[in-house]
C-alpha cells in the first residue's frame, strides 16, 4: 500500500483508497464482484426473453385471428389476454427477485 497524492488538495492518500478523506474527491470507482456481474447480466438477460416471449405471445395469438368465428375469436382474446397476464406476472416477480439481488450485489466503496 503506497501513497500517492490527491488529484484536487495534493494530500497524501493511500492507493487503495476510493476517495481522498480530505476533500472526498473519488479516486477510483469500486468494481462488482463476480456474483454481482452474475446477478446483473442475469437481469439483464431475464428481461430481454421476457420481452420477447410476450411479443412473440401476441404474434402467436394474432395468427390467423381473422379466419375464426366470432365465439373463437372471444376465446382466443380471452386466451391471449390470460396468458399476457400470466407473462406479465412472472416477469414482475422475477425481475423483483433478480433487482434484489443485484442491489445487494452492487459494489460498495470501503
Amino acid at each position: 500500500m503506497s501513497l500517492t497524492k490527491c488529484p484536487e488538495c495534493n494530500n497524501g492518500v493511500s492507493s487503495t483508497a476510493f476517495k481522498c478523506p480530505s476533500c472526498g474527491v473519488q479516486l477510483r470507482k469500486p468494481k462488482r464482484g463476480f456474483f454481482g456481474k452474475l446477478f446483473k447480466w442475469s437481469f439483464i438477460v431475464f428481461n430481454a426473453l421476457m420481452a420477447i416471449s410476450l411479443v412473440s405471445g401476441f404474434n402467436a395469438a394474432t395468427k390467423d385471428y381473422n379466419g375464426l368465428s366470432g365465439a373463437e375469436q372471444a376465446g382466443a382474446a380471452i386466451g391471449t389476454g390470460l396468458g399476457v397476464m400470466m407473462v406479465i406476472t412472472i416477469w414482475v416477480i422475477g425481475a423483483i427477485i433478480l433487482g434484489m439481488f443485484v442491489l445487494f450485489t452492487r459494489p460498495k466503496a470501503a
